[in-house]
């Protein structure tokens, strides 16, 4: 068999931004904490961007690195910094520096004439079988459908784990972590028949029990990724 040669391929992955209004270093830590002890499985070793674009001055970013790793987060990169003097001292800290990406126009750009080009022919990526698990989902457990939905016949305890790259149905209570869109699918969507989650998650947006509508609290529930933010409505 031939062996293949390294290569580096485009990929997408959902992070978690750190939004940061004040650098100081206890306002950073008091934070990453409180959300470590509400999900202490969800946050570990987990990637997350800073987004400085509201500090004025330059902070001190191999302590935040520091900082950052010590509460079990991995720092990978800064977003929104306004000056080329912080892109500096985030990149001398070890840290990249990650941009929106944006198209580039340009004055001197060539009038091209347009070209006809025959539709190429796609063919349907295969489908995924649905998983699906028969019977509660109990504490310390965890179920992962790789690629396809999940729908789980039973409740899911307190400190379980249910997570789909798709949707999730749970025809039960969900009293645990439900994680949809594993792999940055916003159109992701989770259902229960009562809600009383841990958390929940969808492309990495995520909301915590003390969070959830009190209306809904052990009601039918739809959760969706709407606007930037999780929005959790009634089943009727």
């Amino acid at each position: 068999m031939a062996e293949r040669d390294n290569e580096i391929k485009g990929a997408t992955f959902t992070l978690s931004v750190l939004h940061v209004t004040d650098a100081h270093p206890g306002k950073i830590r008091a934070l990453l904490e409180s959300k470590v002890a509400q999900a202490p499985h969800f946050f570990h070793c987990a990637p997350i961007v800073m987004n400085v674009e509201k500090l004025e001055n330059i902070p001190d970013f191999s302590a935040i690195k520091q900082l950052v790793e010590a509460e079990s987060f991995i720092l990978v990169g800064i977003t929104g910094a306004r000056s080329e003097a912080m892109k500096t001292a985030a990149k001398a800290a070890g840290i990249a520096v990650m941009n929106a990406g944006r198209s580039r126009g340009s004055d001197n750009s060539k009038t091209v004439k347009p070209t006809k080009v025959e539709p190429a022919k796609v063919e349907p990526p295969p489908l995924t079988p649905t998983r699906v698990h028969v019977g509660p989902v109990r504490s310390g457990q965890q179920i992962y459908a790789a690629g396809a939905s999940l729908v789980v016949l039973g409740s899911v305890s307190p400190g379980a784990e249910v997570i789909a790259d798709d949707s999730i149905h749970v025809y039960g209570a969900l009293r645990g972590r439900a994680i949809a869109g594993a792999r940055g699918n916003t159109q992701a969507r989770i259902y229960c028949q009562q809600l009383a989650a841990e958390l929940l998650s969808i492309a990495g947006t995520f909301q915590l029990s003390d969070t959830l509508p009190a209306s809904l609290i052990q009601k039918p529930a739809h959760v969706r990724f709407d606007n930037e933010q999780l929005r959790i409505d009634s089943i009727k």
